[in-house]
């Protein structure tokens, strides 16, 4: 194999490549979405500072190796879950430290800083931790026979380090970003090599859990309240299944996407040839504005552009297959993004009921961009630092 010392032959330069197309569509979304005339300030300007941010973002995470991210795992996930108890703690309200949004405790007002969204970020320490443990967990019984008891014991901890988290998000209240830690989780599990025996149960088990869930949504409300769900839970359920019936209420923002994303049709209207209101469409709704412009022409490239990126992903995974370690942060950050882009376009085309996740690297807001260029960033450090060698051969790399 071939042997480089040279930095520029470490970096991801193809990876940097995918984030500036990424930049440049986001600037041009949210430029287009902003002309609506529902906004007084610049967002373009705003998410192009946000942008420069996240550039000094993924330098100060390159500057770490993988071996003192597993030193720093339990910290950095010691601090996530300070945060996130700091958070529901703190008083909440019109200039309080804690913002309250749509009956929603999910911001933190903090001086110089500003607002961020602890549970942006604590998506990454978790994948740290979570990684961290397994790679401990599969070295220490990596010289025993195989059994069903090393697996149950693993899943325990993996649960055990989800369920904190969870907790927290889920009093918020924040479903979306739970379903994002359960999709992180489920992704690690998979990899992580534990039997199938116990999987295929697990995994059945839950989709017969979700669709019971989901029944009861509908027809079991009061029961699904005593669990710790509420009201807004139901009405998203209600509007996703039929829009139509509550126009004014929380069909509303479906309706106006769908139409938008329809009156796009082949190839759009061109940029800022919008037509269709949709409230802080900047944000989680700024799929409807790349289909009402671009139509089903653009729509599919950026779709394109997102699977290049997971793709990419998944090859740096399989370079770094020597350091379990790595491997599981790539997994946990591909399970991410893939989650966060297949419920946010899902969402805007009626496919999965509606929730506050954005769509990566393109929906405006500098908690979601820092979060996902920190983990980015985590990719660019493992694949940098990764240690090759000069005797390794092609299949071992």
């Amino acid at each position: 194999m071939k042997l480089t010392n040279r930095p520029a032959d470490k970096f991801d330069w193809t990876l940097a490549f995918i984030l500036l197309l990424f930049s440049i569509v986001s600037f041009f979304a949210i430029g287009s979405a902003q002309t609506s005339g529902q906004y007084g300030i610049n967002y373009v300007a705003l998410q192009i500072r946000w942008y420069f941010l996240s550039i000094f973002i993924i330098a100060m995470t390159m500057f770490l190796e993988p071996e003192q991210y597993k030193r720093l795992s339990w910290w950095l996930y010691g601090i996530g879950i300070f945060l996130l108890l700091f958070l529901m703690l703190a008083p909440g309200g019109d200039g309080q430290i804690a913002e309250i949004k749509n009956g929603a405790k999910r911001w933190l007002r903090l001086p110089i800083i500003g607002k961020i969204q602890p549970s942006e970020f604590i998506k990454t320490f978790f994948i740290l931790g979570m990684a961290n443990m397994v790679a401990k967990h599969q070295q220490r019984y990596s010289k025993q026979k195989k059994t069903l008891q090393q697996d149950f014991l693993l899943l325990g901890k993996i649960l055990l380090i989800l369920l904190v988290p969870l907790g927290f998000i889920m009093k918020q209240p924040d479903l979306g970003t739970a379903l994002v830690f359960i999709a992180i989780t489920a992704a690690i599990v998979i990899v992580a090599g534990i039997s199938w025996k116990i999987l295929l149960p697990l995994f059945l088990t839950a989709a017969a859990g979700g669709t019971s869930l989901l029944w009861m949504a509908l027809y079991a409300q009061d029961f699904m309240t005593k669990l710790g769900f509420y009201p807004h839970h139901f009405e998203r359920i209600y509007s996703w299944i039929d829009p139509h019936s509550y126009p004014t209420d929380e069909g509303y923002n479906l309706i106006r996407t769908m139409s938008a994303i329809g009156s796009g049709e082949l190839t759009g209207k061109g940029f800022q040839g919008r037509e269709v209101y949709i409230p802080e469409n900047h944000t989680d709704f700024i799929f409807s504005v790349i289909g009402e412009e671009y139509g089903f022409v653009g729509s599919s490239i950026v779709i394109t552009l997102f699977f290049i990126l997971i793709y990419h992903l998944t090859k740096v995974a399989l370079e770094l297959r020597g350091d379990p370690f790595s491997v599981y942060v790539c997994t946990g950050i591909i399970a991410m993004l893939s989650f966060h882009v297949f419920e946010n376009i899902g969402m805007n085309i009626q496919l999965l009921p509606i929730t506050g996740i954005p769509l990566p690297f393109i929906s405006y807001g500098g908690s979601s961009l820092f979060s996902n260029m920190l983990a980015i960033g985590l990719v660019f450090s493992m694949k940098f630092h990764h240690r090759t060698y000069m005797f390794s051969s092609e299949e071992d790399e």
